[in-house]
């Protein structure tokens, strides 16, 4: 089941059929720790909207209401590997801050950091932006979960954590200015709500075009991740409260060559199995 948040009103797909959900409150909505049961219930019985889908169809707002997003690190294997080596090509050296980013895998406690307001973030068709500071930016592709004020992950979407990592790997105190910034955080194109927890085995995938061709693609199952997604929200939730619900990004497997950078006017394309393609454009 997907919810979509829609210019007219928010709207929820089964089955390819569009129905109106019960309530245009998102923050209302979605804080519900039984929310597939429950949209489930709400369109029992109604007949599917052709005006609803035609919402969708002319464009969805990213999903997120008065939510915090958060994020997390150095998850997959490849994106601990990235993070060394951008410290040691920034002069960090072998061990310094590049060693931090080799602890932080195996340690118990994972990295968390808060990634966006949501006045920062932007949905499907909207652009993302590169810092003008840095020199060495990428997009990230991460399965992003949603969980309720009680901390129950009840929806899942697309998550593209924008970063620069020329800044980053500078200096890891520098990380905020590398991961939050106007522009920085995409999400969409819906949630995701299955009645069980999503597959292991889904797939992630990742597109950049630049002038109409390929300039890079990769795909990894999230069975990959090593920390499970109980376990990160269960730490984002130990001293945060969230009244309205929290995004968590899950971190990424796919990391672009080295001496790739992103450039203004490419597009990055985000499509995870059973929820869709978040595609941005980049701005400078």
């Amino acid at each position: 089941m997907l919810l979509y948040k829609t210019r007219s009103g928010i709207v929820i797909e089964s089955d390819n059929q569009f129905y109106r959900a019960p309530s245009d409150d998102w923050d209302y909505l979605v804080n519900e720790d039984t929310l597939h049961d429950y949209l489930q219930q709400s369109i029992n019985g109604v007949s599917p909207s052709d005006e609803c889908r035609a919402w969708v169809e002319s464009g969805v707002l990213a999903p997120i209401g008065q939510q915090e997003v958060w994020a997390s690190g150095v998850t997959y294997l490849r994106s601990r590997d990235a993070r060394m080596d951008e410290s040691r090509k920034s002069g960090a050296g072998t061990g310094g801050a590049s060693a931090f980013y080799d602890r932080v895998y195996d340690a118990e406690r994972p990295e968390l950091f808060f990634k966006s307001t949501a006045m920062r973030v932007v949905g499907p068709g909207d652009a993302v932006r590169i810092r003008k500071d840095s020199t060495w930016n990428v997009p990230e592709p991460e399965l992003t979960l949603f969980a309720t004020s009680s901390g129950k992950i009840v929806g899942y979407t697309c998550g593209n954590d924008m970063s620069s990592r020329s800044i980053e790997g500078e200096n890891p105190l520098y990380l905020p200015q590398a991961k939050t910034y106007d522009g920085a955080a995409a999400l969409g194109p819906c949630l995701y709500v299955p009645k069980k927890p999503i597959d292991p085995e889904t797939q992630i995938r990742l597109v950049i075009q630049r002038k109409g061709e390929t300039a890079f693609e990769g795909q990894i199952p999230i069975s990959q991740m090593k920390r499970k997604h109980t376990e990160l929200i269960g730490f984002l939730f130990r001293e945060c409260t969230f009244p309205h619900g929290c995004y968590l990004m899950t971190g990424t497997g796919l990391v672009p060559p080295d001496d790739f950078t992103l450039a203004k006017g490419d597009v990055v394309q985000i499509s995870i199995d059973g929820i869709g393609t978040l595609e941005n454009t980049v701005a400078g």
